[in-house]
């Protein structure tokens, strides 16, 4: 399992507070008989340019997803 480092602009307590979500989340997918797919398109994250995907991954793009900063809408 590779470690993945906490990005730069992200608080720790968030980090690991994302992470305990997504951890939570993909193992319900897991239980009911889903892909790491399948939680990372719940999450509306794409991956079309993920080549090897596993749950450690899908919780890490997850993760990624919930601390990224939100983007601004043009008025």
């Amino acid at each position: 399992m590779a470690h993945v480092s906490i990005p730069v602009h992200v608080n720790p307590i968030q980090w690991q507070h994302a992470q305990g979500i997504a951890r939570q989340t993909c193992a319900r997918f897991f239980r009911d008989g889903g892909t790491p797919s399948d939680a990372l398109q719940a999450f509306g994250v794409a991956t079309g340019e993920i080549t090897v995907l596993d749950w450690s991954r899908a919780v890490d793009e997850i993760a990624h997803t919930l601390c990224a900063a939100p983007q601004r809408h043009a008025a």
